[in-house]
Protein backbone atom coordinates (compact mmCIF):
# COMPACT_ATOMS: atom_id res chain seq x y z
CA UNK A 1 0.00 0.00 0.00
CA UNK A 2 1.17 3.42 -1.39
CA UNK A 3 0.90 6.32 1.93
CA UNK A 4 2.35 9.53 3.03
CA UNK A 5 3.77 10.32 6.23
CA UNK A 6 2.03 13.54 7.92
CA UNK A 7 4.89 15.39 9.15
CA UNK A 8 6.37 17.49 11.67
CA UNK A 9 10.06 16.42 11.71
CA UNK A 10 9.75 15.30 15.11
CA UNK A 11 9.70 12.12 17.35
CA UNK A 12 6.60 10.69 17.01
CA UNK A 13 6.13 10.91 13.20
CA UNK A 14 10.12 9.55 12.69
CA UNK A 15 8.74 6.40 15.09
CA UNK A 16 5.63 6.52 13.31
CA UNK A 17 7.43 6.38 9.69
CA UNK A 18 10.06 4.21 10.94
CA UNK A 19 7.70 1.40 12.17
CA UNK A 20 5.43 1.67 8.92
CA UNK A 21 8.29 1.11 6.98
CA UNK A 22 9.52 -1.86 8.68
CA UNK A 23 6.00 -3.52 8.05
CA UNK A 24 7.03 -4.43 4.89
CA UNK A 25 3.55 -3.79 3.23
CA UNK A 26 3.33 -0.03 3.44
CA UNK A 27 5.58 2.55 0.45
CA UNK A 28 6.33 5.66 1.52
CA UNK A 29 5.75 7.93 -1.23
CA UNK A 30 5.48 11.82 0.52
CA UNK A 31 5.88 13.65 3.67
CA UNK A 32 3.02 15.83 4.10
CA UNK A 33 3.90 19.24 5.96
CA UNK A 34 1.72 22.47 6.55
CA UNK A 35 4.14 25.65 7.11
CA UNK A 36 3.47 28.73 8.15
CA UNK A 37 1.37 31.18 5.71
CA UNK A 38 4.97 32.73 4.96
CA UNK A 39 6.34 29.27 4.29
CA UNK A 40 9.64 30.25 6.72
CA UNK A 41 8.74 27.41 9.22
CA UNK A 42 6.27 24.15 9.92
CA UNK A 43 3.05 24.90 11.63
CA UNK A 44 3.13 22.76 14.37
CA UNK A 45 6.98 22.68 15.50
CA UNK A 46 8.22 26.06 14.36
CA UNK A 47 11.24 24.24 12.52
CA UNK A 48 12.86 25.88 9.68
CA UNK A 49 10.75 24.31 6.35
CA UNK A 50 14.73 24.60 4.68
CA UNK A 51 15.31 22.17 7.68
CA UNK A 52 12.49 19.87 7.02
CA UNK A 53 13.58 19.83 3.24
CA UNK A 54 16.88 18.89 4.48
CA UNK A 55 15.00 15.41 6.40
CA UNK A 56 13.44 14.82 3.80
CA UNK A 57 16.39 14.76 1.30
CA UNK A 58 18.25 12.44 4.11
CA UNK A 59 15.16 10.06 4.15
CA UNK A 60 15.27 9.94 0.28
CA UNK A 61 11.29 10.70 0.29
CA UNK A 62 9.90 13.79 -1.41
CA UNK A 63 8.24 16.35 0.90
CA UNK A 64 5.46 18.04 0.26
CA UNK A 65 4.94 21.49 1.49
CA UNK A 66 1.86 23.53 1.79
CA UNK A 67 1.26 27.51 3.56
CA UNK A 68 -1.52 27.59 5.97
CA UNK A 69 -3.08 29.41 8.73
CA UNK A 70 -4.98 27.80 11.39
CA UNK A 71 -8.39 29.01 9.92
CA UNK A 72 -7.20 27.36 6.82
CA UNK A 73 -5.25 23.74 7.72
CA UNK A 74 -8.30 21.83 7.21
CA UNK A 75 -9.08 23.25 3.95
CA UNK A 76 -5.30 22.98 2.69
CA UNK A 77 -4.73 19.61 4.44
CA UNK A 78 -7.07 17.93 2.41
CA UNK A 79 -6.63 19.66 -0.95
CA UNK A 80 -2.83 18.01 -0.99
CA UNK A 81 -3.93 14.93 0.27
CA UNK A 82 -6.42 14.82 -2.85
CA UNK A 83 -3.70 15.75 -4.82
CA UNK A 84 -1.60 12.90 -3.31
CA UNK A 85 -4.53 10.27 -3.97
CA UNK A 86 -4.66 11.21 -7.65
CA UNK A 87 -0.68 10.12 -7.37
CA UNK A 88 -2.20 6.87 -6.00
CA UNK A 89 -1.74 7.79 -2.55
CA UNK A 90 -4.05 4.98 -0.60
CA UNK A 91 -3.32 5.87 3.29
CA UNK A 92 -1.80 8.80 5.51
CA UNK A 93 0.31 7.91 7.95
CA UNK A 94 -0.06 9.81 11.52
CA UNK A 95 2.05 9.79 14.93
CA UNK A 96 -0.63 10.76 17.30
CA UNK A 97 -0.74 9.05 20.41
CA UNK A 98 -4.02 8.73 22.21
CA UNK A 99 -5.49 12.27 22.23
CA UNK A 100 -9.21 11.12 21.35
CA UNK A 101 -9.67 15.14 20.03
CA UNK A 102 -7.06 14.24 17.64
CA UNK A 103 -7.36 10.73 16.24
CA UNK A 104 -11.47 11.97 15.84
CA UNK A 105 -10.10 14.78 13.07
CA UNK A 106 -7.75 12.29 11.25
CA UNK A 107 -10.58 9.92 11.12
CA UNK A 108 -13.29 12.19 9.98
CA UNK A 109 -10.71 14.32 7.34
CA UNK A 110 -9.57 11.23 5.68
CA UNK A 111 -12.63 9.33 5.50
CA UNK A 112 -14.00 12.33 3.89
CA UNK A 113 -11.50 11.83 1.04
CA UNK A 114 -11.23 8.49 0.47
CA UNK A 115 -8.15 8.00 2.53
CA UNK A 116 -7.28 4.97 5.09
CA UNK A 117 -5.91 6.45 8.11
CA UNK A 118 -2.87 4.67 9.63
CA UNK A 119 -1.62 5.50 13.43
CA UNK A 120 1.06 3.16 14.56
CA UNK A 121 1.84 4.64 17.97
CA UNK A 122 -2.24 4.80 19.10
CA UNK A 123 -2.38 4.14 22.71
CA UNK A 124 1.00 2.52 23.64
CA UNK A 125 2.64 3.25 27.22
CA UNK A 126 4.66 6.91 26.87
CA UNK A 127 7.87 5.82 28.63
CA UNK A 128 8.06 2.58 26.06
CA UNK A 129 7.87 4.58 22.91
CA UNK A 130 10.34 7.16 23.91
CA UNK A 131 12.81 3.88 25.14
CA UNK A 132 11.94 2.51 21.79
CA UNK A 133 12.69 5.45 19.74
CA UNK A 134 15.98 5.40 21.48
CA UNK A 135 17.32 1.75 21.22
CA UNK A 136 16.66 1.75 17.44
CA UNK A 137 19.07 4.68 17.31
CA UNK A 138 16.73 8.20 16.44
CA UNK A 139 18.81 11.49 17.50
CA UNK A 140 16.52 14.34 18.22
CA UNK A 141 16.42 17.73 20.53
CA UNK A 142 13.78 19.64 21.82
CA UNK A 143 12.77 22.92 19.73
CA UNK A 144 9.75 24.33 21.74
CA UNK A 145 8.46 24.24 24.61
CA UNK A 146 5.12 25.30 26.38
CA UNK A 147 6.30 28.09 28.98
CA UNK A 148 3.39 27.03 31.14
CA UNK A 149 5.00 23.66 31.63
CA UNK A 150 8.66 23.55 30.34
CA UNK A 151 11.39 26.69 30.69
CA UNK A 152 13.93 27.39 27.89
CA UNK A 153 16.60 25.77 29.46
CA UNK A 154 14.82 22.66 27.62
CA UNK A 155 15.32 23.92 24.35
CA UNK A 156 17.99 22.18 23.11
CA UNK A 157 18.36 18.85 25.03
CA UNK A 158 18.68 16.02 23.39
CA UNK A 159 16.07 12.99 24.17
CA UNK A 160 18.06 10.17 25.83
CA UNK A 161 17.32 8.11 28.99
CA UNK A 162 18.22 11.32 31.15
CA UNK A 163 16.03 13.31 29.50
CA UNK A 164 13.16 10.22 30.45
CA UNK A 165 14.31 10.23 33.99
CA UNK A 166 14.31 14.03 34.39
CA UNK A 167 11.10 14.19 32.57
CA UNK A 168 9.25 11.75 34.85
CA UNK A 169 10.31 13.39 38.21
CA UNK A 170 8.09 16.36 37.30
CA UNK A 171 4.27 16.64 38.47
CA UNK A 172 1.74 16.61 35.34
CA UNK A 173 4.22 16.39 32.22
CA UNK A 174 3.08 14.17 29.46
CA UNK A 175 6.49 12.29 28.79
CA UNK A 176 5.89 12.64 24.87
CA UNK A 177 4.81 16.13 25.18
CA UNK A 178 1.40 14.97 24.05
CA UNK A 179 -0.57 17.57 25.11
CA UNK A 180 1.99 20.43 23.71
CA UNK A 181 4.38 20.71 26.54
CA UNK A 182 7.46 20.27 23.91
CA UNK A 183 8.29 19.51 20.55
CA UNK A 184 11.02 17.94 18.90
CA UNK A 185 13.61 18.06 15.97
CA UNK A 186 14.92 14.86 14.70
CA UNK A 187 18.70 15.02 13.09
CA UNK A 188 20.06 11.16 12.90
CA UNK A 189 18.33 7.76 13.56
CA UNK A 190 17.74 4.51 11.53
CA UNK A 191 15.96 5.88 8.33
CA UNK A 192 17.87 8.40 7.70
CA UNK A 193 20.44 7.82 5.38
CA UNK A 194 22.91 10.73 7.38
CA UNK A 195 22.52 13.15 9.47
CA UNK A 196 20.77 16.57 9.14
CA UNK A 197 23.35 19.16 9.79
CA UNK A 198 22.11 22.54 11.63
CA UNK A 199 22.90 25.55 13.55
CA UNK A 200 21.79 26.86 17.26
CA UNK A 201 20.53 29.79 16.85
CA UNK A 202 18.35 31.72 19.66
CA UNK A 203 15.89 31.18 22.02
CA UNK A 204 12.79 33.23 21.54
CA UNK A 205 9.36 33.54 23.56
CA UNK A 206 6.28 34.20 21.45
CA UNK A 207 2.77 33.10 22.58
CA UNK A 208 3.82 32.00 25.88
CA UNK A 209 5.78 29.09 23.77
CA UNK A 210 9.77 28.66 23.62
CA UNK A 211 11.38 28.14 20.39
CA UNK A 212 15.01 26.85 18.99
CA UNK A 213 16.21 28.75 16.06
CA UNK A 214 18.14 25.94 14.33
CA UNK A 215 19.49 27.03 10.94
CA UNK A 216 21.01 25.26 7.82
Amino acid sequence: MRVFISWSGGKDTSLACYRVKNLGNFKVEYLLNMTSEDGKVSRSHGVSSKLLKLQAESLGIPIIQRKVAWRTYEEEFKKAVLGLKKEGIQAGVFGDIDLQEHRDWVERVCKEIGIRPILPLWQENRKNLLEDFIRVGFKAIVVATNAQFLGKEWLGRKIDKEFIDTLEALVNIDLCGERGEYHSFVYDGPIFKKPVEFIVGKKILKDKHWFLELKV
